[in-house]
């Protein structure tokens, strides 16, 4: 299993830095994801699943999110989400927006890889934690550039 934990200090809102995690948002901060539909509750509720499609180069993946948590306050906002990759890899990610000051927001992105079968574990073993952390930090950019446009 590949496990991380990383923060960021973003100079913004915490409401513009939230606003990227909403549905109608998602392409920004992930440009790969195609289809993001809500087929169950609501978004912003726990138990909410949407069906995803990702592109990765030519091949198109799609999988359920689950929303496992939710929380949307003044000073903190937090979702927790829960998706199977190819029948092979179980992600746990969470993202939780702290209100610094009215300019500048603390962003936690934590989250978990777990290979669910035999083919699952040999990858994750193959896969090097460098380019697990590029992904992350690459995503952490990501978020980022993106709060700072609104």
């Amino acid at each position: 299993m590949i496990q991380w934990k990383e923060e960021i200090t973003i100079d913004t809102n915490i409401e513009n830095v939230w606003s990227l995690f909403l549905d109608r948002n998602i392409k920004q901060i992930m440009p790969k994801v195609e289809k993001h539909t809500v087929i169950e509750k609501r978004e912003g509720e726990v138990g909410a699943k949407h069906e995803q499609t990702y592109r990765e180069g030519k091949r198109l993946e799609t999988y359920i999110v689950e929303t496992l948590a939710y929380e949307d306050l003044e000073d903190k906002k937090y979702k927790q989400i829960r998706f199977v990759l190819g029948k092979a890899f179980e992600i746990n990610l969470s993202f939780k927006l702290l209100k610094i000051s009215d300019t500048q927001t603390a962003f936690i992105y934590e989250g978990s890889n777990k290979g669910v079968n035999f083919v699952g574990r040999a990858m994750l073993k193959l896969g090097s934690e460098k380019s697990n952390n590029k992904v992350v930090e690459e995503f952490m950019q990501k978020v980022n550039e993106e709060a700072m446009k609104i």
